[in-house]
């Protein structure tokens, strides 16, 4: 064998030692990551789960939680689970995934970028969804067995306004009953084309009267579709767009704005008057909505607590979270 030969096989033969050496010291870190450190009615709980929710909750309260702290949101997370599913109510991976994509874009980020950051502050895109899935799966089961304990009555909303907000008590909301009409740009258009057909729109508004006229009159020009009436409270609308409808006279189109399909008005072919959807009583139903669900939620939850069976397979896990409870 050549020198030059004998050469690289030594150092290919140290390479190779080397590459060993260093799975055989990985394998140590990974064994104890995939630890199984307890059991919550069978389900598993391993260290990279309590290491990933851990990063999970300090990213997201801004505090380093105790190990109770972690362990208390995945056991609570499988029994919320683990009872929906109980019931029949499982969530589709489709709607995790929406749910996710939710978070990201209230978050100014798309999906991938949610996941890198939550991947560099040691947490995982896993934590996150499988929290999004108990938060539906919970939600929903509650709300099934629990609909009429957790109904709001309307009287019992107004008395509530008149003891917190009594200043208000005289406000009105509306129920809008509307029509779309779009006048279609095709996708890709230039912005010239918008500009037209908003002139085109703005010259359909001056000459729209009232709903049965003004919407066959709209059906017969090139390019525009009417869509179905919507019914919609004021209750249910942001400030702003209560503002355009509440300045659009009944019978007239309000004015246009741009959309991926092209140009849209609505025209108000109705607005009544009610006293039990104002926006004011809207937000005090949503709060004692959240006061009762939060509280029957809670109870139920307790239940399940006591009842559920959490098996810890590392003794110090145990006295761990015990010394916490302290």
């Amino acid at each position: 064998m050549r020198p030059e030969t004998s050469f690289r096989f030594y150092w290919r033969g140290v390479a190779v030692a080397a590459f060993a050496g260093a799975i055989m010291l990985a394998l140590p870190a990974a064994a104890t990551a995939q630890q199984v450190v307890a059991f919550v009615n069978g389900q598993p709980v391993t260290n990279l789960d309590i290491e990933h929710r851990a990063k999970f909750l300090q990213m997201t309260t801004k505090k380093v939680p105790s190990r109770k702290e972690v362990m208390d949101s995945i056991i609570d997370e499988i029994l919320e689970i683990v009872e929906a599913k109980r019931f029949g109510l499982e969530v589709a991976d489709e709607q995790v995934n929406e749910s996710y994509k939710l978070v990201a874009t209230r978050m100014g980020l798309d999906a991938d970028k949610l996941t890198q950051l939550l991947t560099a502050g040691g947490a995982s895109a896993d934590t996150l969804k499988r929290r999004l899935r108990a938060q539906v799966a919970w939600a929903n089961l509650v709300r099934g067995r629990f609909k009429a304990s957790l109904e709001i009555r309307d009287k019992d909303v107004e008395a509530q306004m008149q003891l917190h907000k009594p200043d208000e008590k005289n406000d009105v909301g509306y129920e809008y009953i509307m029509r779309p009409v779009i006048l279609i740009v095709p996708r890709g258009s230039p912005d010239a084309a918008f500009e037209g057909r908003k002139r085109e729109a703005e010259s359909l508004r001056s000459r729209f009267q009232n709903c049965n006229e003004g919407v066959t009159f709209a059906r017969a020009l090139p390019d525009v579709a009417v869509r179905d009436q919507v019914s919609r409270f004021s209750s249910d609308l942001a400030p702003q767009l209560r503002q355009i409808l509440d300045g659009t006279a009944v019978g007239h189109l309000t004015p246009p704005e741009q959309t991926a399909e092209g140009i849209q008005l609505f025209a108000i072919c109705s607005k009544r008057e009610t006293r039990s959807e104002t926006p004011e009583m809207k937000e005090i139903r949503d709060q004692m909505f959240q006061q009762k669900f939060g509280a029957k939620a809670k109870r139920y939850l307790e239940t399940l607590r006591r009842q559920a069976m959490i098996e810890y397979k590392v003794p110090e896990a145990k006295l761990r979270d015990q010394k916490d409870q302290k």
